[in-house]
């Protein structure tokens, strides 16, 4: 149907998007044992990256006081947010995703050990919408500590793709709500769609990876 395929196209067109994940970094600062937080080098070509930056400013004093005071390591700064984040793609991203194509495959009604006594068609918008929530809150997390090292916040490809993915995750929360109308149609889109936006969030990590290593 072309409203199937315009919605597959989208899935398609945000992969595309995430070839950039796998360039070369540009190098960021040095990691110190006490720095502040260093503005902007170029225009990021997000239009909310102002208030994101000015939010991310906001905590940097209390994350260096404690760095400082030797509560938050620097291995814990670095690579926090992304053994974090890494955590959920990996188990809730995973498992909802199965869960997904399970019901898709007729099994919706099944009850089994990773539904915890629910049918995988109840369990599988919880874990979903379980996933979103943690990335929501360890996004900020991530600007914030991005900040503290003293690197641009939102600049990154690894920042470009998480905005991407979380507004992949709004269009797939809202699509549930036109199953009725959209039938057959409407739950192609979210099937495929979702794959597709769990496929951006590797791409996320990668770049993720590719940019911790890179300072």
């Amino acid at each position: 149907m072309p409203s199937t395929m315009k919605f597959v196209a989208v899935a398609a067109a945000a992969l595309l998007a995430t070839a950039s994940a796998f360039q070369q970094p540009r190098p960021a600062l040095a990691l110190k044992s006490r720095r502040t937080f260093a503005p902007a080098l170029e225009a990021s070509p997000l239009p909310f990256a102002p208030a994101l930056e000015s939010y991310a400013n906001f905590w940097v004093p209390p994350f260096q006081a404690a760095r400082e005071s030797g509560l938050a390591p620097d291995f814990l700064i670095h690579w926090g947010h992304a053994g974090a984040m890494a955590s959920v793609l990996l188990s809730m991203g995973l498992i909802g995703s199965y869960m997904g194509w399970q019901i898709r495959g007729g099994n919706g009604e099944d009850v089994t050990a990773l539904t915890l006594g629910e049918t995988v068609r109840e369990a599988h918008p919880k874990i979903m919408g379980g996933m979103a929530f943690f990335f929501v809150l360890g996004g900020q997390g991530g600007l914030v500590l991005n900040a503290v090292q003293g690197n641009p916040v939102l600049e990154s490809t690894h920042a470009i793709t998480a905005t991407a993915g979380l507004g992949l995750l709004a269009v797939q929360a809202a699509l549930p709500l036109v199953f009725e109308k959209g039938g057959p149609a409407a739950r192609t889109a979210h099937a495929y769609l979702g794959t597709g936006t769990i496929a951006l969030f590797f791409a996320h990590m990668a770049a993720g990876v590719q940019l911790g290593t890179s300072f």
